[in-house]
Parts: structure tokens; sequence; C-alpha cells
């Protein structure tokens, strides 16, 4: 009842294990690694509180001895101050470059954790263990690695691959369920960008899949993750093609930095709307059909998700203060954006050549829904 996903990454392949029960087993894992018999955990509270003391038994039953730190919940640790925190115990645990260190938790403690582990001796062995459906299908895959700056989102980082990665999928039934949701922003991004298959079996699969079957949950992430992989095995550090899994994060990094990547707005829901926004923008410019943005907003308000600007509570900045925000991300490129668009559902395409107007009028009329709204 697990599912094995292989990044062949020349001198950096690993493979993601996917199913129920990981996490019980992941001592076995770890200790085939080989290094020392004493490893490192990076995870937050909520997390300590919930799996901490499963995890650190079954790598004790693999006769590996764990010390843990764990760090505040949310968004905000993606932080120099914790990431300055987390070296420093790293280093006091003397922690050598053959070590492992264990990130146990959701994006933020990956991120965070896999930083901390590429700048320390110029790179530590790190094992990424996610606990939220949003890092299993995303941020554990792919070796990007880094924390926030009040400039912009993950804009301090550097790319370093794991050495394993465990998705428990039974871990995914503690999370609530505006959580589990935010992670499936990431998951039906994929079918959105490249296998519109895939959107079709979420369409009618999502609902089981929220509702917990452990079936479905286990295809989705698989999928999910053979299709990252496929991407980042053909271009590791976003040079081309890897920019295709940005797929509504242009729009949505500015939504989270405008709700100051408060629990406004999770990530996941930021990408649903952004992915909404940009076949929207896709469907203004010609490129695909009306019904496709109808369809996408149609499926993520089945699903219970945010779907407009106008599902976000509280004063958002205008137009131009959005577009602002979005020139801060690292998609601009020779100063101009970046946009993931979409000639339909499953087939998403990387251009600078869109028209700000074009951008703005989008901005302003999902401003206007959420003022009629109000």
């Amino acid at each position: 009842m697990t599912a094995t996903v292989h990044v062949d990454l020349p001198g950096r392949e690993y493979d993601i294990h996917i199913g129920p029960g990981l996490l019980e087993q992941a001592g076995a894992y770890v200790a085939a690694l080989g290094g020392r018999k004493h490893v490192c955990i990076l995870t937050d509270e909520t997390v300590a509180a919930l799996h901490l003391a499963e995890l650190q038994a079954g790598l004790e039953r693999a006769g590996l001895t764990s010390e843990a730190l764990a760090l505040p919940p949310g968004e905000s640790t993606k932080c120099w101050a914790q990431l300055e925190r987390s070296v420093e115990w790293l280093l006091a645990q003397k922690v050598e470059r053959g070590d492992i260190v264990i990130a146990f938790g959701g994006g933020v403690i990956g991120d965070l954790a896999g930083f901390a582990a590429a700048i320390m001796r110029r790179g530590v062995r790190f094992v990424q263990i996610p606990t939220t459906l949003l890092a299993q299908v995303d941020s554990s895959v792919g070796g990007k690695t880094g924390i926030n700056s009040p400039h912009g989102k993950n804009l301090i980082g550097a790319f370093h691959q794991p050495s394993l990665v465990l998705a428990d999928t039974a871990l995914l039934g503690t999370l609530t369920a505006r959580d589990f949701l935010a992670g499936y922003g990431e998951v039906v991004k994929y079918g959105m960008l490249g296998d519109a298959a895939f959107f079709d079996w979420l369409e009618s699969q999502g609902p089981a899949l929220a509702a917990g079957d452990m079936d479905a949950r286990i295809r989705a992430v698989t999928r999910s993750c053979e299709m990252k992989a496929d991407i980042v095995q053909r271009d590791e550090t976003e040079q081309g093609d890897r920019a295709l899994l940005n797929l509504g994060h242009t729009f949505g990094h500015a939504l989270e930095s405008a709700t100051g990547y408060s629990d406004r707005l999770l990530h996941g829901e930021g990408v649903a709307i952004g992915c909404a926004m940009a076949f929207e923008l896709s469907a203004r410019l010609g490129l695909c059909s009306q019904e496709d943005p109808s369809r996408v907003r149609a499926h993520l308000r089945d699903m219970g998700m945010k779907v407009d600007v106008a599902d976000i509570q509280g004063d958002l900045p205008d137009a131009e203060g959005l577009l602002a925000l979005m020139g801060q991300d690292k998609k601009v490129l020779d100063g101009k954006l970046r946009f993931i668009l979409a000639r339909g559902i499953g087939e998403a395409f990387i251009t600078s050549d869109v028209p700000s107007d074009q951008v703005l009028a989008v901005l302003n009329d999902a401003l206007a829904l959420k003022r009629a709204r109000t």
C-alpha cells in the first residue's frame, strides 16, 4: 500500500516513499543512509506534540539516538532569527558533514531545515519527513530551501536536495480541514499545468480525497510527486521548465505578501486563487476558452476552497499595489514578470509577454468583486 517515486539527479538521486505507516519505519530508512548513529530533528511545536515521540521511538528501534528542536509553527518562522537559532543549535549538537538532519513538519520546517542543512559546514545531508499535504506534494521534493524576506517570499535560499523523502499519508489525518485543502491547492495545480486526465480524476475523486480515502490520497500524492520529479530532473535550478511549477504563484505570492504571510491566507489558498486568476488572464488574452477558468473555479468551489480575492478577509492594496508586490517575485527576469499561463487545462506555458494593463484589469475586477461583497 506504498508507492515510490525516484528522483534521478546524477550524484544527488533519492527516493520519495509514499503511504501510511512510514513514520513508524523511519528509523530503518534513515539508518540505511549510513553515517553516525545520532540524528538531529528540526520540527515545530504543533508537530512535535502530535508525532515526535513516535518518530524518535522508531529511530531508537533502528539503533539511532536523536535530539530535537521544536520551533514556533507558522510562516513567520521562515526568517533570519529562526534560521540562526536552528544553525546554532545544530552546531551545538556537533553535527558533522556526514550526519543526517531530519526536517519533520510542513513546508515551513522543510524549507528552513533544508536551508540550514545547505549552509552548515557547506552542506550536510538531510531527510524530509513532510507532515502536511502541501509539503508532501510540493515543498519536500526538488531541493528548494530558504526563508522569507520583508521584500518577498523565499528570496533567500539555496538548492539542496534531500537524501530521502518519507511521505506518511496517515499523518494527513491530523490536519485541519483548512490545512488539508490548502495543500490540495498544490495538488490540483499539477492537473492544471500538465495533466488534464489528473484534473478530470480530481474532479471526481477530490471529495473522497478530502474525506480521508487512503487509496485516493496515495494516488494524488504519488502523481503530484511524479510530475514534480519529472520537471525537476529536466530543470533542477529553474532555468526553464521548472518555472511551470509556479502556476498560480505570481498572483498568489503577491496576495500572501499583502496579507503579511499570516493566517488570513495560507500558501495553498493563495496558489488556488492565483491559479484561477492565471486562467482568467489566459482567457482574456485569448489563449484558452472562458470555460476553462469557469471549470477551475467550479472545482475549487466544490472542494470548499477559497476561489477569489473576495474570499480573503480584510483590506488589500489596490491593483497597482498588488502589481508592485508581484514585481518582487523571484520569477522577474530582466525586469519583466514571468507568468505561467495556459492554453487549456493541462497546457501551461511560461511567458514574459503579458501587457501590464491586462494584469491590472484582472486585479481591478477581482478587487471590485471584493468591494461588492462587503
